[in-house]
């Protein structure tokens, strides 16, 4: 059974019982077991971990996981402490700058976001390495559209940060009468020109909520 150390535990525990949730885990068994698989498999909720249901602040959306040596460790877009902050990263950190006048960090570890309330969450927590969207449609969407359900329906209102395309096709599952919902084209170099830059979406988010989050990471 999965533990993540906080309100997570109860509120996902029947999750862990459903048939798609068992294909998916023995799926991963074999993975794990006979290929490179990143993140680290203690590393896989990382995010639910460091960020409990009652605490989120806000939701960024991604997708996959980073498929390269060193870098996922279970919060979207963030890599560990020395990796070299991969181009999306490095553009949110410009957009930031931008919006708040917040100087890029010396590392590209979001721990910090996740540890004030927001949730870095991927859709498919887990790829092979050096093979983007390896893990797709196994059974991790299911499970994630069913946290942001659940985070979507909850009363105290957050703010989802949906970019990309695929990000934001999960705002159907989100209640936009209480919550706010951000988006804006993927950060990444291909598309970042095309809209994302200058969305202000730190402030906005910080607009919206009763208590700001500190966006400085140190």
């Amino acid at each position: 059974m999965v533990h993540f150390g906080n309100d997570w535990d109860d509120i996902l525990k029947d999750e862990f019982r459903k048939e798609y949730y068992l294909r998916l885990r023995q799926f991963l068994k074999e993975e794990y077991s006979s290929y490179v698989v990143y993140p680290d498999m203690y590393d896989i909720f990382n995010a639910l971990k460091s960020t409990a249901y009652s605490d989120v602040k806000a939701v960024i959306l991604g997708q996959d996981p980073y498929h390269e040596p060193g870098q996922a460790h279970g919060l979207c877009f963030s890599v560990k402490e020395g990796i070299e902050p991969p181009p999306s990263l490095v553009n949110i950190f410009r957009e930031l700058k931008s919006d708040l006048g917040i100087d890029p960090p010396p590392h590209g570890c979001l721990q910090q976001w996740a540890d004030r309330g927001v949730l870095l969450l991927n859709s498919v927590l887990t790829v092979r390495a050096r093979k983007a969207g390896s893990h797709r449609n196994k059974g991790w969407e299911i499970f994630t559209d069913r946290v942001i359900g659940l985070l979507g329906q909850r009363e105290k209102p957050m703010v989802f940060i949906l970019w990309g395309n695929y990000a934001r096709s999960k705002k159907t599952l989100i209640d936009q009468s209480r919550h706010l919902v951000i988006e804006s084209v993927h950060p990444s170099p291909l598309s970042a020109s095309r809209g994302f830059f200058g969305g202000r979406y730190f402030s906005r988010t910080n607009e919206f909520l009763d208590e700001p989050i500190d966006w400085k990471i140190y």
